[in-house]
């Protein structure tokens, strides 16, 4: 995904919450349900999640500088990560919180057209912005299911988007349930019910993103597609005879650093080497514009070396392997 990819979801989600969040509080000032309350809180966490998003994104077209030679790619993934944080505490803890709050101490929803009427609208609004993010996100999913792009993207805004979109849905359908049983059996109990549902949903949905942006910031590989397209490029068969050992590492969502120990012959000359090692980089590059940082170091691949086996101080991760 590019810098850019992915905020057409993430405006029409900032804007679909604003106006959602402010028609559930006035809701819940009418009605005084819980569920409402909770909504309305969901919203205003999702509405602040997405402007997080955007100054992640904005933050992170920084220059490298002397202290941050690779750049600032990786802020996308802390401000995703915050977006988690702020699910599970704003939006999950709190309509906990409410939802046990009401089932112990119910109490009969007034003007029940209120809530009603806002439920429905949010929920054409909420299916609105999913709908976006759907779009946004087909353009990159490719074959891959929705669980596998969510844990393979390296960008981290349109999966965010994605849950953030699909639990409101979800927690909007509940809150619809848990006020129409309230108003069929007149008892309120089933508000604090749905309000308590809700709760749950936006914790599990906060524990999945955590742990999806979690491992982006650790650092990831560069994904098997991409992998075979930088091998496939830097072997020329000439000079560049084979692939020793390389690792992959993304910077940020576009930014990728590759560090690989070639093999070339053991009469090639320096002026041959170096030539080489220019070529390779420029193939790679063209092969995946997103490599911006390449270290290639050239060695004589040895048989009888790698015959030895795994060795991580002369060959990180295992025996050399020819190509």
């Amino acid at each position: 995904m590019s810098a850019s990819g992915g905020t057409k979801a993430i405006v029409a989600a900032l804007g679909a919450n604003l106006a959602i969040a402010a028609s559930k509080f006035v809701a819940f000032a009418f009605s005084g349900s819980s569920s409402m309350l909770a909504e309305g809180v969901h919203s205003l966490a999702d509405s602040g999640n997405q402007a997080l998003l955007l100054i992640g994104g904005k933050k992170a077209q920084r220059e490298a500088t002397p202290q941050h030679p690779f750049g600032y790619g990786r802020e996308r993934y802390i401000y995703a990560f915050l977006v988690s944080i702020v699910l599970f505490s704003v939006g999950g803890m709190f309509a906990v919180y409410e939802g046990y709050e009401k089932i112990k101490h119910p109490h009969e929803i007034e003007h029940w057209y209120w809530p009603v009427g806002v439920l429905v609208f949010a929920i054409i609004a909420e299916g609105f912005s999913f709908r976006t993010a759907i779009k946004e996100s087909n353009e990159l999913r490719g074959t891959h299911s929705w669980s596998q792009f969510i844990r393979r993207a390296k960008a981290p805004e349109l999966p965010v988007v994605l849950l953030e979109d699909f639990g409101a849905l979800i927690g909007l359908i509940l809150a619809l349930g848990g006020v129409g049983l309230a108003l069929l059996t007149d008892d309120g109990i089933w508000d604090g019910i749905g309000t308590l549902c809700i709760g749950v949903l936006l914790i599990l949905i906060a524990l999945v993103l955590a742990a999806e942006t979690k491992s982006l910031l650790l650092g990831e590989a560069a994904g098997a597609d991409e992998v075979k397209k930088i091998e496939d490029a830097i072997v020329d068969g000439d000079t560049v005879t084979g692939i020793i050992h390389m690792r992959t590492l993304h910077l940020g969502p576009e930014e990728l650093l590759i560090a690989a120990k070639i093999a070339v012959q053991h009469d090639d000359t320096a002026a041959e080497v170096a030539s080489a090692i220019n070529a390779a980089e420029s193939r790679i590059r063209t092969a995946v514009p997103i490599a911006r940082v390449i270290y290639l170091e050239p060695d004589i691949y040895s048989e009888a070396e790698a015959a030895k086996g795994p060795d991580p101080q002369a060959t990180p991760g295992g025996p050399a392997q020819s190509h």
